[in-house]
């Protein structure tokens, strides 16, 4: 699509503006959340190597790999559709392709039932459990949590458990069953996306209430609730039994990954701490940030020791 230019005449001077240039394939991507699917799929690759070792399939690899991207980009493309309306009202999402009308609805659609298809029927090749996450995990990211978003704080509840399931298929991908340390690890992820989520929310508050969207705590003159820190260092702490969990009841998990986990499992709790005695943008982002980190490299801990 070419660039766009409107011209604003004043009684002294023309002003050009220019509004941006999108590619179709920049508008792909911004449909599917490409770098959100790309982490999902991380999670789901990194769980099935932990368990796998070096009894790694190609095959299965592949399988898991294509169908749960196609899997994730399918409900990432239907929360779009039914959130298109609201997306236009926040300057974060407002040039998605559907709420800026650059493309059809029934375009996105057909995208989302192609992705769907395929990628659960490359998950039902590796195993039939890994193709039942892979459905729940999509229909309850686009039809319970995205609507759910707009009634009820409790959506960041739900949203956690598609948020945390790629991990768990991930490790069914090869055992076929849900393993004390798949259990483990999908845990983990579970409580991870609550710091996570709220430190994004703080950052987003503006955006998210101009939308209606009830994601946040807010106090009675409905602003953000000062004690996000506290409720996100919470769900942090209990990083550690679940992590403990794992260890005395799974017997590869090794001391060694135990300690290191909890090592950044507490120092992803510092940075909810922070933000609780600051309760300011800086410690917001910091604690964004090292969510960012935090997953990664705890699944590497898993993976590597």
């Amino acid at each position: 699509m070419n660039k766009r230019d409107k011209s604003y005449n004043t009684s002294s001077k023309s002003t050009t503006v220019s509004s941006p240039s999108f590619s179709f394939w920049g508008d792909i991507k911004m449909l599917i959340k490409f770098k959100l699917s790309l982490m999902v799929l991380m999670s789901s690759v990194l769980g099935y190597l932990v368990v796998a070792g070096f009894q790694t399939s190609p095959f299965i690899l592949v399988m898991l790999t294509l169908g749960g991207f196609l899997t994730t980009a399918a409900a990432n493309i239907l929360n779009q559709v039914l959130e298109r309306d609201f997306d236009g009202l926040m300057e974060r999402t407002k040039n998605r392709p559907l709420a800026a009308n650059r493309m059809k609805v029934s375009e996105a659609v057909l995208m989302a039932g192609i992705a769907m298809v395929s990628g659960i029927g490359m998950l039902a090749m590796i195993n039939p459990l890994t193709a039942l996450l892979g459905t729940l995990s999509l229909l309850s990211y686009a039809f319970v949590y995205t609507p759910l978003k707009r009634y009820s704080t409790a959506s960041v509840a739900v949203g956690a458990i598609p948020g945390a399931l790629p991990v768990l298929i991930g490790t069914c991908a090869f055992e076929g069953t849900m393993s004390v340390l798949g259990l483990t690890l999908f845990g983990i992820q579970f409580l991870w996306q609550f710091p996570h989520f709220w430190a994004i929310g703080w950052l987003s508050f503006e955006d998210y209430k101009k939308a209606g969207y009830k994601l946040l705590p807010i106090n009675e003159e409905g602003n953000i609730d000062q004690n996000i820190g506290l409720y996100s260092g919470m769900y942090a702490l209990l990083l550690i039994p679940v992590c403990y969990f794992g260890f005395i009841n799974e017997p590869r998990i090794s001391v060694t990954m135990f300690i290191l986990s909890i090592v950044l499992s507490v120092a992803y709790l510092v940075f909810c701490v922070l933000l609780q005695k600051r309760k300011d943008r800086k410690s917001a982002m910091s604690l964004m940030f090292s969510s960012f980190f935090y997953l990664p490299l705890i699944l590497l801990v898993y993976l590597i020791f």
